[in-house]
């Protein structure tokens, strides 16, 4: 009878340390003496304790950061920048027996592949085309990433950071360039005025009436104040016509 409940007792030991709920976002490795048996699916799972050992793997799309990284850029400046990668593993068998720590793996070969690529473009490159950058270092990582049974799904770069010195003297051309355009942009300016001014000169040439009907609308937008006093300069041929229509009508008496 007491050989009967230690029999039991033992089943019953097997079975509970023998069991392995795998959740729906996750795979299991098992290890048999220290060999690949098999891989656990998600749900309830038997393995056979002291024989066979199970490695638990996330499947989701993990995030790790790329910590701030100096670089040199190709021009010589030098830059402190960082990102995240985005990946996931797609084969555990493979992330669990090709690499040690797939985690920190990718985290060792995404800090030296941002080097890489930000040593072998320009400063303005690198601050107009981080989206390039990003899908330059992705490419890198996903070749050696392969191997490792992960799947790079994204690289962003977050901040670009220089030295005090190159800030200051960014914004002292930012701000040369904005004074430039406006410097352009009231030649512009005056160009057309100047050219509207000779039109308007050119018409008033050939219409003798233009020039007394502008003077006619100068007046009387000068309105109604008593306090403004208008001198207008007769032209000499009018006074001369004055003059000589009085000669005749003297002639006549």
């Amino acid at each position: 009878m007491s050989i009967g409940i230690y029999l039991v007792f033992i089943i019953c030991f097997i079975v509970i340390t023998g069991i392995r709920i795998v959740q729906q976002y996750q795979t299991g490795v098992v290890f048999q003496l220290g060999k690949y048996s098999r891989t656990l699916k998600p749900g309830l799972n038997l393995i056979i304790p002291l024989v066979e050992t199970a490695m638990i793997i996330d499947m989701r799309v993990m995030t790790i950061d790329i910590p701030k990284q100096l670089a040199i850029t190709k021009d010589n400046v030098p830059v402190t920048i960082n990102g995240v990668v985005y990946f996931q593993v797609i084969d555990a068998q493979s992330a669990v027996i090709k690499v040690q720590n797939y985690l920190y793996a990718v985290s060792q070969y995404a800090q030296g592949a941002l080097r890489d690529v930000v040593g072998g473009i320009s400063f303005d490159d690198l601050l107009s085309e981080r989206k390039k950058i990003g899908d330059d270092i992705e490419v890198i990582i996903q070749k050696q990433a392969a191997n490792w049974g992960l799947n790079v799904s994204a690289i962003k770069i977050l901040d670009v950071d220089v030295p005090k010195e190159l800030k200051e003297m960014m914004s002292r051309q930012a701000s040369a360039e904005r004074e430039k355009r406006a410097t352009i942009t009231k030649a512009e300016g005056d160009r057309l005025a100047s050219v509207n001014l000779a039109a308007a000169a050119k018409i008033m040439a050939e219409s003798p009436g233009a020039m007394q009907l502008r003077t006619l609308q100068t007046i009387d937008g000068l309105g109604p104040s008593a306090s403004n006093t208008v001198i207008l300069g007769v032209p000499i041929d009018i006074l001369e016509s004055f003059r000589g229509l009085t000669a005749k009508l003297t002639e006549k008496n």
